[in-house]
């Protein structure tokens, strides 16, 4: 499949579900990832494949000058709505990780918390992160890893797929790849920490993801009669992580610093 088809397919497939509820479960990852650029009032700040605004709802409350940009329109119009109502100045667009539509150098601090990954175009991505961010400035990157929980969990959907993506996204959870991608440009420290999902049953982990997470409930929705065994394959992969009377997986991802020369 080419990238631009890919690219369509994903602006809609991130909006299929309310996002919201998964952008909830990761309030250890975002956290991190705004913590590691210290946000502070004058900050020129963009958040690339922003989802629902965490992140840049996080900078923008602490005086920075926040741009958000997803591919997905749905997820920017609940951004912005979620900003109105927590009386937040942040400028958030529609825009693609592969082709940033802004100017040369015009930040100070660049971040993406597990999203621009899934754009399927690398190489762009590094070139569009090295090209946006001031020298000096600063990128901090989550980015989840192949052999972590949601690795895993890809793992489990790949049978139901009708074709394998023309990249992989978990790439960008490799360290010597990200060292391929950025060294040339940023001055790089990449460290492992973990998200944990937590729910009470495996049970309760299917119907978050198979209502809420672009990805599952769009191939659960084509599969027909074959939801069902997805639906087997998913909760039998979640029991796995039942413990004390529910469940915790934990889901380690890299976080990805660095300064522009």
């Amino acid at each position: 499949m080419a990238y631009e088809e890919l690219k369509e397919r994903q602006s809609v497939m991130w909006g299929n579900g309310p996002y919201q509820r998964i952008t909830e479960t990761l309030g250890e990852l975002h956290e991190r990832v705004t913590d590691s650029l210290a946000p502070a009032p004058g900050d020129r700040w963009l958040d690339v494949a922003c989802g629902t605004g965490a992140i840049a709802e996080r900078a923008a409350s602490a005086g920075a000058d926040v741009t958000g940009l997803d591919l997905s329109p749905v997820l920017i119009e609940t951004a912005k709505e979620r900003a109105n109502e927590l009386g937040l100045d942040i400028d958030y667009m529609v825009g693609d990780a592969e082709n940033l539509p802004v100017e040369d150098a015009s930040f100070d601090k660049v971040s993406s918390a597990v999203g621009i990954m899934f754009a399927p175009d690398h190489a762009a991505v590094a070139g569009e992160l090295a090209r946006v961010t001031r020298q000096g400035g600063k990128i901090a990157l989550a980015n989840w890893t192949p052999q972590g929980g949601i690795g895993k969990l890809f793992k489990v959907m790949a049978p139901y797929q009708p074709a394998p993506p023309p990249s992989s996204p978990f790439d960008w959870g490799t360290e010597n790849r990200v060292r391929e991608l950025l060294g040339d440009t940023f001055d790089l420290q990449i460290e492992e920490h973990v998200n944990t999902f937590r729910a009470a049953t495996a049970e309760d982990m299917w119907e978050l993801f198979s209502t809420s997470y672009g990805p599952t409930k769009t191939l659960a929705e084509a599969i027909g009669e074959r939801r069902a065994d997805l639906r087997r394959d998913w909760i039998d992969f979640y029991s796995n992580y039942e413990k004390d009377g529910a469940i915790a997986q934990p889901s380690e991802y890299l976080l990805i610093s660095g300064v522009r020369r």
